[in-house]
């Protein structure tokens, strides 16, 4: 799918997908995140535990569309 705007988010904020994993209150990995920012085809369930784990990161409320450019 290309690179998706999780990465830029990411670069704004300058995280590293370990800092998702450890803001994450749920089951992540650190392959989850780099594979949504490389674009790899991901499940709903993924995508949601993702946006989860960046939100509490940061401390904004993203939406699904604002973060992948493709629907699960």
């Amino acid at each position: 799918m290309g690179q998706q705007p999780i990465a830029a988010i990411l670069a704004e904020h300058h995280l590293k997908p370990n800092d998702l994993v450890k803001a994450s209150v749920g089951p992540i990995t650190h392959k989850m995140v780099k594979r949504a920012c490389k674009g790899r085809k991901l499940t709903g369930n993924t995508m949601r535990i993702v946006r989860d784990a960046l939100n509490l990161a940061v401390g904004v409320k993203y939406k699904l569309p604002d973060l992948f450019n493709y629907k699960p």
